[in-house]
């Protein structure tokens, strides 16, 4: 930190909220957090920006003494303190909203809010009708607007955000600690939680946020620490610094926003799909009628606000759920409910919208996860043994090509890696498996801005090398990014089409909203 910022930031508030004076947190050699130093003033949102594995949550953990560091101070409003424990951080004042939510799916809002804390009346009885009022109090005072008597399994996942962000709050918390909090968002909700941040500065919390959104921080913070592999680079007032400057912190190299993409050309239809019908887990049609052609050597991004029924049609073209009715080729082969196997060897390969529960096996290595689907092929096994070797070999080229950390992570759970670098090990299999069809959900969710640039670039090859491509993102500005069209879903069908290099976030919004698509498309 600079001595200008330092003293500016020493002067607004003595003592801070949060001082972490040289954390070093090894792992067997591997040193995760390198004599790093964090300050954080009272009353302020302050983010914590690093490439996946550089150590932001690592360092958060720590606070919230769920890791106990190798070294290293911590103080919490000035006094010297040592967190051995969850509980301890919370006796402190100290609460956190993990990336993935540790809620219970059928218990209601309120039940999950108050596990642990329950307020009893008498003997061992509940008293639900305080707990309510308790959670109404705390939702209304911060403008979360969360009902308490909702099963989290039936909720968005921005309101189970906040059933997390209720559930510290009830437990005392003055420092709030949210670890990519808007990676499964839709841009609607990263507005509500941004004005929610501000509402709990306002009445007198500080919050700390583990991101990799260059835009958000810019929006939202009023410092940032950089951190690369474990150390410190600096502290910097947001207000005071680009996007591209914090980027170039971030990585250690000028990163490109924008990406060199020549014009498409599209060849002979791939996927194909006619008056598509699939219902939800509540048997409502969440896909209706919806019509969709993706051709080779093109990308086709498909636009939406979440819940207009991506996920149920993902599903059925990948095999994870039966559609009611309608037609799915891929080129020209009916494929209509088939399996993940019988699709995957007609050709298609596949991001999904959730890593840890589609995407990977977290209690398998990162080797046994890079051949999940190619296990039987010649190189990886033999008379029914596996090749352990061959599948070593293959992990550390591709998990050094992908840059997946920390390096030599083959022999590692997947489950031990961060999600950035989970999300990674997912599109290198995907990738490298080099079908025909290629479907992208929301693929560079939880990645930093130097790994969403190479990631870019792979789907970008992909396209190039004739494959056809569909994207589906909740982030707009990767969709006109990638897109050579744009599909716009609302209520389960397709709303209208854009050429990519002719849409805007305004004519796209007004589409996903449900506007008239024809005075979108002049």
């Amino acid at each position: 930190m600079d001595d200008s910022l330092s003293g500016t930031v020493a002067a607004s508030e003595s003592p801070p909220a949060v001082d972490m004076l040289n954390i070093t947190m090894m792992f067997g050699a591997f040193k995760a957090n390198d004599n790093v130093c964090l300050t954080v003033p009272r009353r302020s949102i302050h983010a914590i920006l690093g490439e996946n594995g550089a150590g932001k949550s690592t360092l958060m953990n720590v606070l919230y003494g769920l890791l106990q560091p190798t070294s290293g101070e911590i103080r919490i409003k000035g006094e010297r303190v040592s967190i051995d424990s969850p509980s301890r951080a919370i006796e402190l004042g100290v609460g956190m909203v993990h990336q993935h939510f540790m809620l219970v799916p059928p218990f209601t809002v309120v039940e999950n809010i108050i596990l642990g804390r329950e307020p009893m009346r008498g003997a061992g009885v509940m008293d639900m009708g305080k707990a309510r009022a308790d959670v109404k109090e705390l939702s209304d005072r911060y403008g979360l607007n969360v009902d308490p008597d909702a099963k989290v399994e039936d909720i968005s996942v921005g309101m189970q955000q906040r059933a997390e962000i209720l559930k510290v709050l009830y437990r005392g918390a003055d420092i709030l600690i949210l670890d990519e909090p808007t990676s499964s968002l839709t841009p609607q909700e990263i507005k509500d939680l941004e004005r929610i941040m501000k509402n709990l500065v306002a009445e007198g919390k500080t919050v700390i946020i583990i991101t990799h959104k260059l835009a958000e921080i810019k929006a939202i913070a009023d410092l940032c620490t950089i951190i690369r592999a474990g150390k410190t680079i600096d502290t910097v007032r947001v207000s005071d610094v680009s996007e591209q400057e914090l980027a170039s912190m971030m990585v250690g190299r000028t990163v490109e926003f924008s990406i060199d993409k020549k014009p498409a050309t599209p060849g002979e239809v791939v996927l194909n799909v006619e008056n598509l019908v699939v219902r939800d887990y509540w048997d409502h049609e969440a896909v209706n009628g919806l019509n969709l052609t993706v051709r080779a050597g093109e990308i086709v991004g498909m636009a939406g606000v979440d819940g207009n029924g991506q996920s149920e049609f993902v599903a059925a073209l990948t095999g994870l759920r039966k559609a009611e009715s309608g037609v799915i080729t891929i080129s020209g082969v009916d494929m209509f409910n088939k399996s993940p196997r019988t699709l995957f060897e007609h050709g298609v390969s596949s991001i999904p919208e959730d890593r840890q529960k589609h995407g990977l096996v977290l209690d398998f290595s990162v080797a046994e996860n890079l051949v999940l689907q190619n296990v039987g092929e010649p190189e990886f096994s033999r008379h029914g043994f596996l090749r352990k070797d061959n599948i070593m070999n293959h992990a550390r080229e591709l998990t050094e090509t992908y840059d997946v950390r920390p390096a030599g992570c083959a022999a590692a759970k997947a489950g031990s890696l961060s999600g950035g670098n989970q999300q990674k090990v997912i599109i290198a299999r995907e990738v490298t498996n080099d079908k025909e069809l290629l479907i992208c959900v929301n693929p560079t969710r939880g990645l930093d801005v130097g790994a969403i640039e190479y990631v870019h670039r792979h789907i970008v090859s992909q396209r190039d090398a004739g494959k056809a491509v569909l994207l589906i993102s909740f982030e707009l500005d990767e969709i006109m990014k990638l897109s050579d069209r744009i599909d716009v879903v609302f209520r389960g069908k397709v709303a209208g089409s854009v050429e990519g290099g002719k849409a805007d976030q305004a004519m796209l919004g007004l589409m996903m909203a449900g506007g008239e698509a024809h005075a979108a498309n002049r």
